[in-house]
């Protein structure tokens, strides 16, 4: 963090560091973004040929500048250095995977996000304690290490993938990443919680509407896995940072809804042999647009009202 002096303290260097962040994501997106790799069009997406010729894998601006900005104006110690470590690794991981001409296959990358995640749990656990808090019904409970592991590798694989499918309509995934996590910011400011990784989310959604202002409908470039990877082990940390990690269920439930479905659905089909929601397409903002002909601008502005109801409805429960 930049040390200044006189004049400055701490809140006049977060403000600025906030402009700062939003500022130069602008910018850089703007400069750099002629070098980013094209989209070939998402098959499968309803709409998707649209995407084609679009530069994708905006996400490793925005998140290099986030990064940047985290390291010059948030106060960050050696566990959050690991976690910013993490996000650029599983930025990486997408980023490499648009850039390539073949796509990676879905084990590869399921198999690095398992990693990542992986890490993140050891991380977690030995900076903090394996307490689960209920911040909306109060009370504790402490489990055992191992089983707090193994949940947050399966919350932390489960966020960041279904964030990434959320990703289809221009806006909405960034959109729903940004009321999830500032959700989680009011909380923790709710419940007392001040830390580096606190204003490390102001940061962080500062930088996606600076990703924003070019990705709104129509938009002029795709973040592309580089950005939803990084957004969900964001949203993993965030929730996990706050000793309550059951709030992920609610805070990111649009999310949990509209990616999750499809990878549930494809999962008990192909391993279990089971067909359900025949008639839903998925993910459900391909469903809102191909079947009940919602234009994007529509399921951005839509799903994104449910979530900030579901959102203030828990801020309320968690102050009472």
């Amino acid at each position: 963090m930049i040390n200044f002096t006189g004049a400055f303290d701490l809140s006049i260097v977060a403000f600025i560091g906030i402009l700062f962040a939003f500022a130069i994501t602008c910018i850089a997106i703007a400069r750099l973004n002629q070098y980013l790799p094209k989209d070939m069009g998402r098959k499968f997406a309803h709409d998707g040929k649209l995407s084609a010729g679009k530069p994708r894998g905006a996400g490793i601006i925005f998140v290099f500048t986030f990064v940047i900005a985290a390291v010059l104006f948030a106060q960050v110690n050696l566990e959050i250095g690991i976690y910013l470590c993490l996000i650029v690794v599983e930025m990486l991981t997408g980023y490499f995977d648009d850039a390539a001409e073949k796509p990676w296959g879905e084990y590869l990358k399921g198999f690095l996000d398992f990693v990542v995640a992986v890490v993140v749990a050891v991380v977690y656990l030995h900076y903090n304690s394996s307490v689960i808090n209920f911040a909306i019904f109060g009370g504790s409970v402490t489990i055992p290490p191992v089983v707090f592991a193994i949940l947050t590798v399966i919350l932390v694989w489960a966020s960041i993938n279904v964030t990434n499918c959320s990703d289809g309509v221009d806006g909405l995934s960034g959109t729903l990443t940004i009321i999830t996590i500032m959700t989680i910011f009011v909380i923790d400011n709710v419940l007392g919680i001040q830390d580096g990784f606190n204003y490390c989310i102001l940061l962080f959604a500062v930088c996606l509407l600076g990703y924003l202002w070019y990705n709104a409908t129509p938009s002029k470039l795709l973040m592309g896995d580089a950005g939803s990877r990084a957004m969900g082990i964001f949203i993993a940390i965030a929730v996990l940072k706050t000793g309550s990690p059951l709030l992920y269920l609610l805070v990111a439930a649009v999310l949990i809804v509209d990616g999750g479905l499809g990878l549930i659905k494809l999962a008990l089909l192909r391993y279990l042999k089971i067909h359900i929601l025949k008639n839903t397409t998925t993910p459900l903002h391909d469903h809102a647009r191909k079947k009940m002909e919602w234009s994007n601008a529509q399921v951005v502005f839509r799903f994104a009202i449910i979530q900030i109801v579901i959102s203030v409805a828990t801020v309320y429960l968690v102050m009472m």
